[in-house]
């Protein structure tokens, strides 16, 4: 109850202080989530299985707000963003104790080890450091198809891009910092991102379609490959994401995983920013389709490659003439993103519009079905994913500006 109140109370003083104070993007949507009491689950509910993902993907925007900008005070932040994290880790870190229990959400479950590092490492505490293990442990007892690759959920077989973004990033975090001699996660990453671009790679476009069905059962399995038939732009966002947030954290593992995500990462962009729509510099819902009924820009994904991208550049894992299409693109994008979905409410706050509620290989995976599920206003998703966008863009200005 006092963190709710808190959050009113900043979100009224937020309507006062706006005009006066000059806040970055990244930072005034990160106080709007925060106000809206978003991305922690509520007292007395459990949490449904997207709830991991919303969770653990807000507290990685707001970990690079903290790691960038320091202490909220420097960027007229008008939350705690430590207070937050705290909050929303004790809010999920009862539900993830049970191993078991674990497995029988999605791989997205592994996106919340962002906040119980974070906690652990400020506080020690033992539920932080339990949940940690429970997660690591759950992988352990994942479901696997013939192939060896993760089940992304509870439909057999069925693995998507999706869940490397939870999966990869958190396995590397995990081993690096408590099980340093475990020689076989460098092999497992490299074949679980393999699997995917093996069985996900469209040859006319150089994409990754949404997931694949090792047994080839499923409706809109490919006979061949198992492929899906879509390249869905939030689904490529997550696995976009995944390669440059994990050559962030690949130094303390053999050179060849290195070598295998730059090298992925730099076949990956090219075609992303081959997609790009020449007038917005965005990406459309079903990406391979632009401009035809019933498609549209979305705006969740757009962020993601706008992450990706402009952190790919800036650290130097694209270099030369893709380095300079990366930040030319993902600018482009950026600025459309500000001028067509950022939404300055009568309250102080951010909301944020065109993101897709949620697509899912669970159904037709049809043009139809990508172009027809609902558009959601303020969807976690969008926003964290908006925050990441700003920091990037904020810190290219930045650069520029020197």
């Amino acid at each position: 109850m006092y963190f709710k109140t808190l959050n009113l109370i900043l979100a009224l003083i937020s309507v006062e202080n706006v005009s006066a104070c000059n806040r970055p993007y990244s930072a005034w949507m990160a106080d709007s989530v925060i106000s809206r009491d978003q991305a922690t689950v509520p007292e007395g509910s459990s949490p449904s299985p997207s709830t991991y993902l919303q969770v653990g993907f807000f507290q990685s925007a707001i970990l690079r707000l903290i790691d960038h900008y320091g202490t909220p005070e420097s960027v007229c932040a008008q939350s705690n963003w430590e207070d937050y994290l705290n909050a929303s880790t004790n809010s999920i870190a009862p539900y993830l104790l049970n191993t078991t229990q674990d497995t029988s959400y999605p791989l997205d479950r592994l996106s919340t080890g962002n906040g119980l590092l974070h906690q652990y490492d400020a506080f020690k505490t033992t539920t932080a450091l339990e949940g940690l293990k429970s997660l690591r442990k759950s992988i352990n007892i994942q479901p696997k198809n013939s192939l060896g690759g993760y089940w992304y959920y509870k439909y057999p077989n069925w693995s998507y891009l999706d869940g490397m973004y939870s999966l990869v990033p958190f396995l590397l975090s995990y081993t690096s910092r408590f099980d340093p001699s475990n020689s076989s996660v460098t092999d497992d990453v490299i074949h679980q991102l393999d699997l995917l671009w093996d069985h996900c790679h469209q040859n006319s476009s150089n994409l990754l379609v949404h997931g694949y069905d090792a047994s080839k059962t499923a409706v809109w399995a490919n006979s061949i490959t198992g492929a899906s038939p879509i390249v869905w732009d939030r689904s490529l966002g997550w696995y976009l994401m995944t390669l440059v947030d994990s050559l962030e954290i690949s130094s303390a593992f053999p050179a060849r995983l290195s070598k295998y995500l730059q090298r992925r990462l730099t076949q990956l962009s090219e075609a992303v920013i081959s997609a790009a729509d020449p007038k917005t510099g965005c990406w459309w819902q079903v990406m391979t389709y632009p401009e035809r009924k019933g498609n549209y820009i979305e705006s969740s994904g757009s962020a993601m490659f706008v992450t990706a991208l402009l952190r790919a550049a800036r650290l130097g894992y694209l270099t030369g003439e893709n380095a300079s299409d990366a930040r030319a693109t993902a600018t482009k994008c950026y600025n459309h993103l500000v001028e067509t979905f950022v939404v300055k409410n009568a309250n102080g706050t951010l909301g944020y519009n065109g993101t897709v509620s949620v697509c899912s290989l669970d159904s037709s995976a049809s043009y139809d079905y990508y172009v027809s599920q609902p558009l959601l206003y303020n969807s976690v998703h969008g926003t964290a994913a908006f925050v990441q966008a700003s920091i990037e863009q904020e810190m290219l200005n930045d650069s520029t500006a020197n």
